[in-house]
């Protein structure tokens, strides 16, 4: 009899975002009438960058004849993808990143949890609360954890809790770490770290010997000058910082899938022997025994990005989904809902109003606006009394959505 792994039996409740599928589709089946506006899931609506499907139409011409056919390409991704990436995020950020150190994947969060291949079973990991849940799901896959309590909270993962009093920026941990995963700006509380701010957890780590897991996936995103775009833009972050990095949520490639993951290589990890060891040749050795690499036709799309003409097309799509961020964050403080991000981020985290929990406002969202978002508690226990709106959709969606919430929140107010 084959045995399972037993630390799937751990997880405590269905990932999250099935779970709001379930409860939309069972709403759906009783009220077929209903039109129902999704804002939970983070999916773009938006067309492909006209450069990029222009390129990728090219490149699947370029299959067609055996001279430019294509087969197994680079694990870690062509040269000419890995250039323009390395040049136009990174250096042009003074940001010391060469080509090599660039892994291109099929998406940021397979990354997020395929990184623990190359981590021991035995590191103290930091997380903040509330979380992307993949970081959390994956360390308790791996066997990183031991049970949840009643609060969801796994026994051996260290918490650091963002709150609106510490504007959503979790403090250093007062026990010395080696893996803490970082998230700017914020999913989903939509906030950002300053320089400042990054560099006390870059120096935190270079004393501590800690791994820093960065992801940078809504960058993009950052409006204000003076927000860092990357942890490499910070002294010292070579030595202790991995990024993560993707096109989904820049260039709408949510359903085309391409990312990429920076490992430097004077970034160094510890052996049960005591010696060090390069985390770079590591995730080299397991992407090359473990992945096969992103199409030839995709990465071209993604190549585009970069040209003058995709470069203009992606700002037009982040300015879109950020205009939709705006709308909500203004309409819903119109009504006396309080709201937090949506400014350097696609992100709105709402406070839910009349002291509902996060379950219940998602409910009372789908039942009375035929509206859905994502309740905060999914996020963590931290995130209990919030909600996350996602502005990646139609500008009519959203405009509907506001109106429904405001017709029936009109006058709310947050209670803390």
């Amino acid at each position: 009899m084959a045995r399972i792994n037993d630390h799937f039996l751990k997880l405590k409740t269905g990932y999250l975002f099935p779970e709001i599928a379930r409860r939309v589709q069972a709403f759906a089946t009783a009220h077929p009438e209903a039109q129902i506006i999704k804002m939970g899931i983070g999916d773009v609506t938006e067309p492909l960058p006209e450069a990029c499907r222009t390129a990728m139409i090219r490149a699947v011409e370029e299959m067609g004849e055996r001279a430019t056919f294509r087969g197994y390409g680079p694990e870690q991704g062509y040269e000419w993808l890995r250039q323009a990436i390395a040049r136009h995020d990174f250096q042009a950020r003074n940001c010391d990143i060469d080509a090599s150190e660039i892994f291109v994947s099929d998406g940021s969060k397979c990354d997020c949890g395929n990184i623990l291949d190359i981590l021991g079973h035995d590191n103290t990991i930091a997380i903040t609360d509330p979380v992307y849940p993949v970081y959390v799901d994956t360390n308790v896959m791996a066997g990183h954890t031991g049970p949840a309590n009643e609060r969801g909270e796994y026994e051996g993962l260290v918490y650091l809790p963002i709150t609106a009093e510490n504007h959503f920026t979790a403090s250093l941990p007062s026990q010395k770490v080696d893996v803490i995963y970082l998230c700017f700006p914020n999913n989903p509380t939509g906030a950002v770290a300053t320089r400042e701010h990054l560099q006390n957890w870059v120096d935190y780590a270079r004393a501590h010997g800690s791994l820093i897991l960065f992801d940078a996936a809504y960058e993009a995103y950052i409006t204000e000058p003076g927000i860092p775009h990357s942890i490499y833009e910070i002294p010292g972050a070579r030595e202790c910082a991995i990024e993560f990095r993707s096109f989904s949520k820049t260039a709408g490639f949510t359903g085309t899938r391409c990312a990429f993951t920076v490992v430097p290589k004077s970034l160094r990890g510890q052996a049960a022997d005591g010696s060090w060891v390069d985390l770079w040749s590591l995730w080299y050795r397991r992407q090359s025994t473990k992945f096969n690499g992103v199409s030839y036709i995709v990465q071209r799309g993604a190549e585009a990005v970069y040209s003058e003409a995709g470069q203009a097309q992606v700002r037009g799509l982040v300015q879109f989904y950020l205009e939709n961020a705006r709308i909500i964050r203004e309409q819903l403080a119109e009504v006396g809902i309080q709201v937090y991000g949506g400014v350097n981020a696609p992100y709105v985290w709402v406070k839910t109003p009349d002291g509902l929990s996060s379950w219940e406002f998602f409910d009372k969202l789908l039942h009375t606006c035929h509206v859905v978002g994502t309740p905060g508690s999914g996020f963590g226990s931290a995130g209990e009394g919030y909600l996350r709106l996602s502005a990646f959709n139609s500008r009519a969606n959203v405009e509907e959505a506001m109106r429904r919430i405001g017709s029936v929140f009109a006058g709310a107010g947050a209670v803390g």
